[in-house]
């Protein structure tokens, strides 16, 4: 399982493992580089690809462990964490037997994406001042989640990032997202995408194109009306008991065949 941008794999994230976890899935996560309990500055990440290598070594290492041989494995990714899922299968197309893409950042959403020309001036910025947090962005946290008591739930977490995002990070992001939305074609592994329809962060749209540009010949997506971002955490209990049975359904379906 991958986290999203400025969150780890505690808190609010933890929920969802702790509920596949009671449905007979083990789960396994890490903070990636500058998040929640893992090394490096809060939220900058400079390298994508070296945190698609940890991510990698790390699920390898849990799939060599005697207990788990010859169990089915999947990813599951929630927004930023949706695309590293699928650098991860990129850089190891048959690692996995499938992936839950959770409103995954294949593309930034244009309201949240920075306008012009600041995108190129906070290129140049960024290859002297990397580190600085002074990327103008709406508030992320309220933007993504519907119901408003849970905003304070999620600010709660001692270990989520409250900045601004960071020059290198944003910069790398759009490099990242920029490279996933011409590689959709190239996605080859049994996927569920999960996406809300009034989702301002993510684009649905990319999630769409993902659905019918991918080469994966077991694809399923789901669009859920009015939804926003936070679909497993920010949404109303019954809408998030909703979207667990879909996800235990898929699981479940391609864990029989195995």
């Amino acid at each position: 399982m991958v986290h999203g941008y400025g969150n780890d794999c505690s808190w609010t994230f933890q929920s969802t493992a702790i509920f596949l976890a009671q449905n007979g899935f083990a789960c396994f996560s890490l903070d990636m580089e500058g998040h929640g309990r893992s090394q490096g500055l809060k939220a900058y990440v400079p390298n994508i690809d070296l945190v698609v290598h940890d991510c990698l070594s790390y699920f390898n290492a849990i799939k060599r462990d005697q207990q788990f041989t010859g169990l089915p494995s999947f990813l599951y990714g929630e927004s930023m964490g949706g695309a590293m899922c699928l650098l991860i299968h990129f850089q190891s197309p048959t690692a996995f037997d499938g992936a839950i893409l959770v409103a995954p950042m294949c593309r930034i959403a244009d309201e949240i994406k920075p306008r012009w020309p600041i995108p190129e001036v906070l290129t140049i910025v960024a290859k002297f001042l990397p580190t600085l947090p002074i990327v103008p962005t709406g508030d992320l946290l309220r933007e993504s989640v519907k119901v408003k008591e849970k905003v304070k739930v999620a600010e709660m977490n001692p270990m989520r990032y409250r900045g601004k995002p960071r020059l290198g990070t944003v910069v790398e992001l759009i490099r990242t997202t920029d490279c996933l939305g011409n590689r959709l074609r190239d996605v080859r592994v049994p996927f569920l995408v999960l996406h809300g329809s009034a989702d301002v962060v993510t684009d649905p749209n990319v999630s769409r194109a993902l659905y019918e540009e991918a080469a994966s010949e077991d694809k399923t997506i789901k669009i859920y009306d009015g939804m926003l971002h936070s679909l497993l955490f920010g949404e109303t209990d019954e809408n998030i008991a909703m979207i667990r049975r879909d996800i235990v359904v898929w699981l479940s379906d391609r864990c029989s065949t195995k």
